[in-house]
């Protein structure tokens, strides 16, 4: 048998790094997909079954590329996590409109595209798992936030929207919402006043995700939420 392929979008230094190494080690071959050749070749170098593809997931035509290219080499994706993000910040009347267009091309269309490209597949094998990765901002909009919060509350609802579709058709869709600062360098160096349990670490986020999309079907999750132990919510 082949092992089975698990395809992850937004692969930087902390949680798209993180799942690309519980899933290596879970016995998957990893298609890592990220805008920086420099990142994807760092986790090539670290993970011997991981294959990088430099793919911004808002262009359609990339994202066709780019899964067409991993159909061929690793295989039709068993697992796809929609981790790539794009965030900017500001109140309403302060943003300027064409970055939360862009927000939304990110975080949503690229949600999308993958999702209308892979689904397919998974529905025909009776079988597959869609995972996104989230924040608070799915479900509130604070005021400075009013460049981002739409963008994931879209997301959130899209995710909804595939999940009850592809649910009776055996591919398991799900929503983390992650309520906390994720413990990378720019990160620590930003709250470098907190101690180390205010940070919610990369490697914890992957191990769930990973028990989410490996959950009995009998006892599916949709919204997931992650969170410190200290944290306010």
């Amino acid at each position: 048998m082949t092992a089975p392929v698990c395809l992850i979008s937004g692969v930087g230094p902390g949680t798209g790094s993180a799942l690309a190494k519980r899933f290596a080690e879970g016995g998957y071959r990893v298609a890592l997909l990220a805008r920086s050749e420099e990142r994807l070749a760092a986790v090539e170098r670290e993970l011997k079954n991981a294959k990088g593809y430099r793919c911004d997931v808002s262009d359609p035509a990339a994202v066709e590329a780019v899964a067409s290219e991993v159909e061929r080499e690793l295989g039709s994706p068993n697992v796809v996590i929609h981790n790539a993000v794009r965030g900017t910040f500001g109140t309403f009347g302060e943003i300027n409109p064409s970055d939360l267009n862009r927000n939304f091309q990110v975080n949503t269309m690229g949600l999308l595209y993958l999702a209308r490209r892979f689904a397919l597949a998974m529905i025909r094998a009776g079988k597959g798992a869609i995972a996104v990765t989230g924040n608070t901002s799915a479900l509130r909009g604070k005021p400075t936030f009013a460049g981002f919060a739409p963008t994931k509350a879209a997301q959130k609802s899209l995710t909804e929207a595939m999940a009850r579709e592809l649910g009776p058709q055996g591919v398991h869709v799900a929503y983390v919402v992650i309520d906390a600062v994720i413990d990378v360098p720019w990160t620590r160096e930003r709250f470098n006043d907190k101690a180390d349990e205010f940070f919610i670490k990369p490697q914890a986020i992957a191990e769930e995700i990973w028990h989410v999309v490996h959950q009995d079907r009998s006892a599916w999750s949709f919204s997931v939420e992650l969170r410190p132990f200290g944290e306010t919510w």
